[in-house]
């Protein structure tokens, strides 16, 4: 499968639930992404990293500016070939779309559903098709003897790190990770985070993360790109990329910076919350 390029040109994201007056979520950003590249997304709260990744993934349009990719404009393309490119795309969100009572060798081999056709799809829910593939995915992320647990019984790491396990199978060439470190300590954010960029790599897809741990992205992409209230604070390779500009970046957010307020690691999910596949 042919790796796709992004192109946006002043684009503006406003959400329709947005209070009238309130600004865009994104506002006239201009970005160019290639094929196969790896670039973390980092920013305070409300920065517009997440739109950024919705964007991306064709799972929200933009309303205003030019937004391509692969040289087509995906929300003016029929509704059966926008269904078609989104199923190029996967997006991982930063709580992954996991039916609670469902095993987790299902969980993850739904990530290939995309490439199924309709009675493969439903069998595949009852009757896991390649279950050798799904515990490959999950032992590299050290999670292989979960394989056959119900998703209600892992611990919010292990249900992040499951949401993270689907991209290794799903039959995308981008992959867009919303804050897919924020239940995991250190030690398995370093893990999570190498595991995703080698399965990128041995695929030649395109990697987009959005990260609060800002020594990660540093540390492990190439390019990173700031946002602050919508816009684009700076796009620069890493080494680039100073404690002046990080301080400007995360000015009156300097408790983000310095990684506090995160999520306990591991923490369990008392009330798992439903969120269904696009």
């Amino acid at each position: 499968m042919r790796a796709v390029n992004f192109d946006l040109d002043h684009v503006s994201v406003r959400h329709r639930t947005a209070r009238p007056g309130l600004p865009p979520a994104l506002q006239g950003l201009s970005l160019r992404i290639a094929a196969g590249e790896r670039l973390a997304v980092i920013g305070p709260s409300g920065a517009g990293k997440t739109t950024l990744l919705h964007l991306l993934a064709c799972a929200q349009p933009p309303s205003a500016g030019r937004f391509g990719v692969g040289g087509s404009a995906p929300w003016s393309l029929p509704r059966r070939e926008l269904q078609r490119l989104r199923g190029r795309l996967f997006l991982a969100p930063q709580v992954p779309p996991l039916p609670p009572r469902q095993r987790v060798v299902t969980a993850v081999l739904a990530a290939r559903l995309p490439a199924l056709g309709l009675w493969a799809s439903v069998r595949s829910l009852f009757y896991p098709h390649d279950i050798p593939a799904a515990f490959d995915a999950l032992d590299r992320f050290d999670l292989g003897e979960k394989l056959f647990e119900r998703v209600d019984r892992l611990s919010g790491g292990e249900r992040q790190r499951v949401g993270l396990a689907r991209a290794l199978l799903a039959p995308a060439q981008a992959w867009f990770v919303d804050e897919p470190l924020s239940a995991l300590d250190p030690t398995r954010s370093r893990q999570a985070v190498t595991t995703l960029i080698a399965g990128a790599q041995e695929r030649g897809a395109t990697l987009v993360a959005s990260l609060h741990q800002v020594d990660v992205a540093l540390e492990h992409f190439p390019r990173i790109v700031g946002l602050r209230d919508g816009q684009l604070a700076f796009d620069l390779p890493a080494a680039e990329v100073t404690r002046e500009r990080l301080a400007r970046l995360y000015d009156r957010f300097e408790h983000e910076l310095r990684g506090e307020g995160a999520a306990a690691p591991d923490a369990p999910v008392v009330q798992p919350v439903v969120m269904h596949c696009r």
